[in-house]
């Protein structure tokens, strides 16, 4: 199974996803909205789990 930890994670980044393709928000609102400190470690985990950064993920095609 997962750890709590990586489903809380996975939930973020799903949200963050919508965030990205449904809103004109930037990348760094984006992040403080979901509660990230600091925008680079939201971008880190971002690209950890989904394999490109949050701004790389908004340019693919829908």
């Amino acid at each position: 199974g997962k750890s709590p930890q990586e489903y809380i994670q996975n939930k973020i980044i799903d949200l963050a996803k919508e965030k990205i393709m449904g809103s004109e928000m930037t990348v760094n609102q984006i992040a403080y909205e979901l509660g990230f400190q600091y925008p680079q470690h939201f971008t880190r985990i971002f690209k950890k789990k989904v394999g490109c950064t949050p701004s790389e993920y908004r340019k693919l095609p829908v």
